[in-house]
């Protein structure tokens, strides 16, 4: 949902207050959490047979975080979709005439719209303040250690990659032999701890997240939701949207999220950073590294 600034403010209050809900309540909390979309057109009790619980438990769960009932705690997410989505007809058009070649024009469309609408989902609900105080602590960290298994391993390795270009504190993890919690048995205070997992949340990363916690580390998590454990978590969550048609969830507003990250974090860094990567980049042509046609 774009436009969703007074809606988001309302989510991260009920993902704040997660620990205090009874066990019923936070049935109806992580429902609303991941499917905020949902509210704004929903009935007490659509939402009561969502979340599998009884409607006077969506009414608690509305009074217990500051609302005198449900429809004052629908009225933000009612104001989300009455502002309405951004206008893109040349997209939509677009989108429309790629279905009408087939099968696979309609799985084309289906993928493309989905990535698009997660890039916008995404960064709908970030503000730049929250990526500028993430971005100066993970600057002035001693040592960053940037955490994903499975398919965000690949993620967290490339921006771990990207960042070495000009600085040297960032590691990538689970080290080859080892696991998350070994490689941040010695970190402390002074380290930062990037986390990333989408559900079904991966135990390790999560696990990780804790001993982080519990050691005095920063957390930064990425993740699919504000009811995510990572994300209630850490001192700076931010959720992507990862929908997509297919069995997997999409990588494409994580990536987007990490790559927008790690230009606040330059954009933070001392101006010797500049000299570094120009001498990282002068090195490899150098070296014969890239590709240059005999000119």
């Amino acid at each position: 949902m774009n436009d969703t600034n007074v809606s988001n403010t309302v989510l991260t209050r009920l993902s704040q207050e997660w620990d205090d809900l009874t066990p019923e309540a936070q049935k109806v909390a992580r429902y609303v959490l991941e499917n905020p979309r949902d509210v704004g057109v929903s009935t007490v009790r659509e939402i009561a047979e969502a979340a599998q619980v009884k409607p006077n438990t969506v009414v608690r769960m509305a009074r217990q975080v500051g609302f005198e009932g449900y429809d004052d705690f629908r009225e933000p997410f009612r104001e989300a979709i009455r502002r309405g989505q951004a206008s893109f007809p040349d997209r939509a058009r677009w989108l429309q005439d790629i279905r009408k070649q087939g099968a696979l024009g309609g799985l084309y469309a289906d993928m493309v719209t989905s990535a698009l609408r997660n890039i916008e989902e995404t960064f709908a609900g970030i503000a730049e303040e929250d990526l500028r105080a993430a971005a100066e602590t993970i600057w002035g960290s001693r040592r960053v250690f940037t955490l994903g298994v499975g398919v965000n391993n690949s993620n967290a390795r490339n921006f771990t990659y990207l960042a070495s270009t000009g600085m040297v504190q960032f590691h990538a993890i689970p080290r080859a032999g080892s696991t998350p919690i070994d490689d941040i048995a010695w970190a402390d205070e002074r380290d930062v701890l990037i986390a990333i997992t989408c559900a079904p949340y991966r135990q390790e990363v999560v696990s990780a997240v804790q001993v982080a916690k519990e050691q005095g580390m920063r957390v930064v998590g990425i993740s699919d939701s504000l009811a995510s454990p990572i994300i209630r978590a850490a001192d700076y969550g931010f959720v992507v949207a990862a929908d997509t048609p297919q069995f997997f969830p999409s990588s494409v507003s994580t990536i987007a999220l990490l790559e927008t990250l790690l230009s606040f974090v330059i954009a933070s860094a001392s101006p010797e950073i500049v000299t570094r990567v120009e001498k990282f980049h002068q090195r490899r042509h150098q070296l014969g590294i890239y590709h240059e046609d005999p000119s």
